[in-house]
């Protein structure tokens, strides 16, 4: 197993320098001249100069190699062939109708060049939130001055198609319940019409985590996130980058996230709040730094090690 592990290593690598147990190749990341990039075939692969590392050796073969070779990795691996997803882990899960839903009819949008005098209150507390004119404009942010979602902000996300699928509907009056959202399921893919999957993509509980986090942010709406779901299933099909940005009091949850996607070689990040409770008390140049300085998961024992849901 381990000589045709190596075979596939060499036709995607090329052709390594032997040093005891390990295979000394140049490094498909930084492309170093010299061959650092160190390949244990039962322990993983590191880098030497840019410290790429992990202990799964299919994530060199999933970012670098083609379909066979991934399909060939697997089968000598028993794992589960990514490739093919939804054969496996949907195979009995019936295709669901794609849902829609319309915003409420006194529904004002805030992106108006005119707006009406009752605009003002809801400006007001976007403006106190952090939450710009160019957000407005992104997000087709709006709210009701009457109706059922009467004192609320209101964020529509869009499907595909560009049809509106869910809204969110946030008090600004300190109304209750917080929110009210539309009677339709949430298994959605919140905004996907803007998602580039072939980017990294940012997972928060909510929308408004979401616009402070920036493009490609996703929120959760919520602080779970379900193996039959579509937006999980869209992750590991696409298998993009994701940074994983939970509220504080969702340890527990996020740690199950986390490991659910990384037994999916997805390529994670778990970004510490540090002193805040969620995304949405920060600035968003408070967020880009603590974006900019974390570093990838590579194990589920590393989430126990560096205490991260503790």
């Amino acid at each position: 197993m381990l000589e045709k592990k190596l075979k596939i290593l060499i036709e995607i690598l090329g052709t390594p320098r032997r040093s005891s147990e390990e295979y000394l190749f140049h490094c498909p990341f930084c492309k170093h001249h010299k061959p650092k990039f160190s390949v244990n075939l039962s322990k993983g692969a590191k880098c030497w100069v840019c410290n790429w590392a992990t202990p799964r050796l299919y994530r060199v073969i999933k970012k670098l190699g083609t379909r066979q070779q991934r399909s060939d990795w697997q089968e000598l691996d028993g794992d589960i062939d990514i490739g093919d997803f939804s054969a496996n882990l949907f195979a009995s899960k019936p295709e669901q109708p794609e849902t829609t839903t319309t915003l409420p009819k006194e529904f004002v949008s805030l992106a108006n060049k005119s707006l009406p005098r009752s605009a003002i209150f809801p400006l007001k507390y976007l403006k106190k939130r952090g939450i710009t004119k160019e957000d407005i404009l992104y997000w087709k942010i709006g709210y009701c001055p009457q109706g059922d979602y009467i004192g609320r902000i209101i964020i529509p996300s869009f499907n595909m198609d560009g049809k509106i699928n869910f809204f969110v509907a946030r008090t600004y009056t300190n109304q209750w319940p917080k929110y009210k959202n539309p009677p339709t399921h949430r298994d959605i893919v919140f905004n996907e019409m803007w998602i580039e999957w072939n980017k990294p993509i940012i997972l928060v509980e909510g929308a408004f985590d979401a616009i402070k986090s920036g493009a490609n942010s996703i929120p959760l709406l919520g602080s779970s996130l379900r193996e039959d779901s579509k937006l999980f299933q869209a992750i590991v099909q696409n298998s993009p980058p994701v940074y994983l940005a939970l509220d504080s009091d969702a340890r527990d949850k996020a740690a199950y996230i986390a490991r659910r996607l990384m037994e999916y070689g997805v390529e994670l990040y778990k970004i510490d709040l540090k002193e805040y409770n969620d995304v949405g008390e920060m600035t968003k140049e408070e967020f880009t730094s603590l974006l900019e300085e974390t570093v990838p998961l590579e194990s589920e024992l590393e989430l126990i090690s560096q205490a991260l849901f503790e």
